[in-house]
């Protein structure tokens, strides 16, 4: 700054920048989640429909989960999925079930009592989860004390509710930081309800050009070998034609290690009824002492009695026909949507490759099953739709590799441009980051000093990204151009009317999705 005041005789200091404005890169992997929890309030403030950033589960407890009540009574459940075993006059076809004295009992969820959210945000953090913010549209609902009529329908629970999630959803509309909409409860509605919430996240994501979405899709926890295809194609339906390249899907479920032992117990039965748990553990034809002795406690407490935790272990131990019915409680009850993990697995993935890496050919952690192991042949279908271009991204298994995310496309599969979610996640990383350090030369002058000084800041932003791999080209000039200037982006008419155009053009790196490595055959050279 020029001194322009001076009267009295002595020395003044000037101080000059010798640096232009910097782009500061903006964070890439900060998922939103939008859905029910346990609870939302810290220090006596509710924080329901509010989004609220977190950095750590820590933190999510806080907010979002109960305390647990003071010794010697059995931590506080966060998470109350009821359960009942209904037998079938034949052995099911779809479903988890399980054989009792030659009886064939289906495992059907109550599906008023059925969440994600609060295991997927488990799992996003087991995953490599990092910031987050968490949009609670309401707590868990009432339950409806009855199973759901048919092993092969999908679960609607009555209690998640079309317009929670999308206020939810609009509340973002505010926060420009999350760079990710996941909402795994969606697959919770019915199909129509679930595309109108699909819809608009797209829509909102074309808008603000800050996030991408990534889907579950409906019947992938429990798919028909044959008609899975059916779902696919009803997804397919259901996502419109709009904004598609700032979606991703991910197929099918996974069953995870999510949920221990202690996180079920004998209330999680038969909507906590222990008189339709009790033939079950001690039935007539084989009668278990102390397994009754255990029912008894339970139906009426002692006068000095055992927590439910307590009691929970010796019911195992008492009865091998009950331990087998929490097994296979725990691994319905384990059976989540993707979404959260691949929203942990973008997180390492942009730590560790950068945002222009593919989140692809890398394992999920606590990810123990899959419901269906797609072939090539199936996953060609998945991967690769000539009609929509709707690809969907296939999570495998592959002997002695185990479980892999394998796609990373986008929902505008036909789109040579947007094809590649890395590609459309770096182009968000790039204009977000050049956008906000463009904020600095609004109502500047116009003129060539301005004009070269942004070129060089945006120049220098792409040379460091270039550098780091993120752009394609044997030299600078070859990954990306920045264009700025009258007479090359701008009109007499754009200087009278206050704009100021800047092009910029990269090369964005691109995935091998199909490495082709051909073989013939050659003379010998020599003896």
């Amino acid at each position: 700054m020029a001194i322009t005041n001076a009267a009295t005789p002595g020395v003044y200091i000037e101080e000059v920048n010798a640096f232009p404005n910097s782009v500061v890169p903006v964070a890439t992997a900060v998922p939103a989640f939008i859905g029910y929890t346990p609870k939302a309030e810290y220090q006596g403030k509710s924080y329901y429909n509010k989004p609220t950033k977190i950095t750590s589960f820590a933190e999510f407890q806080a907010f979002f989960m109960v305390g647990n009540p003071a010794p010697p009574a059995s931590p506080a459940k966060q998470y109350n999925p009821e359960y009942y075993l209904v037998e079938q006059k034949e052995e099911p076809t779809r479903g988890d079930y399980m054989t009792l004295s030659g009886k064939f009992y289906s495992i059907l969820p109550d599906p008023s009592t059925i969440y994600y959210l609060y295991n997927s945000i488990r799992l996003f953090y087991q995953n490599g989860g990092g910031d987050a913010y968490v949009v609670a549209v309401g707590t868990y609902g009432t339950s409806s004390k009855k199973a759901m009529d048919d092993p092969a329908a999908q679960i609607v629970n009555p209690n998640v509710q079309l317009d929670d999630l999308q206020s939810g959803l609009a509340l973002l509309k505010n926060e420009q930081e999350p760079t990710m909409y996941v909402c795994p409860e969606a697959t919770l509605l019915s199909p129509d309800n679930n595309g109108t919430l699909m819809k608009s996240m797209l829509l909102q994501a074309e808008e603000m050009q800050t996030a991408v979405c990534i889907f579950d899709i409906i019947g992938g926890n429990d798919p028909d070998p044959i008609l899975y295809t059916d779902d696919i194609q009803t997804f397919r339906n259901n996502t419109g034609t709009n904004g598609l390249n700032y979606g991703t899907a991910y197929y099918p479920f996974i069953g995870t290690t999510i949920m221990q032992n202690s996180d079920i117990d004998f209330t999680n039965l038969f909507g906590g009824d222990i008189k339709q748990l009790d033939p079950f553990v001690n039935p007539t034809d084989a009668p278990n002492a102390a397994a009754e002795s255990i029912i008894g406690m339970i139906e009426t407490p002692p006068d000095d009695p055992m927590s439910d935790t307590q009691l929970q272990a010796a019911l195992l131990v008492a009865s091998p026909t009950y331990t087998q019915i929490v097994n296979n409680v725990l691994t319905n009850a384990n059976m989540l949507p993707p979404s959260g993990a691949m929203a942990g697995v973008y997180t390492v993935n942009d730590n560790t490759n950068g945002v222009w890496g593919a989140p692809a050919n890398t394992g999920i952690v606590a990810a123990a099953s899959l419901p269906i192991r797609l072939s090539d042949s199936q996953q060609a279908g998945l991967n690769i739709d000539a009609v929509s271009g709707k690809s969907v991204n296939a999570i495998r298994f592959f002997n002695g590799q185990g479980i892999l995310v394998w796609g990373a496309r986008t929902l505008d599969g036909n789109s040579q441009d947007w094809r590649y979610i890395s590609v459309r996640r770096t182009l968000i990383y790039l204009e977000q980051s050049v956008k906000a350090a463009a904020r600095a030369y609004v109502f500047a002058p116009n003129d060539a000093n301005t004009w070269s000084a942004v070129k060089s800041m945006i120049g220098a932003f792409l040379n460091g990204v270039w550098k780091e791999g993120g752009l394609q080209g044997a030299t600078p000039a070859d990954a990306f151009q920045v264009d700025i200037g009258l007479g090359s982006t701008m009109t007499a008419d754009d200087l009278l009317n206050g704009y100021m155009r800047v092009s910029v053009k990269v090369a964005v790196v691109r995935p091998a999705e199909f490495i082709v490595i051909s073989f013939e055959q050659q003379q010998a050279k020599s003896g």
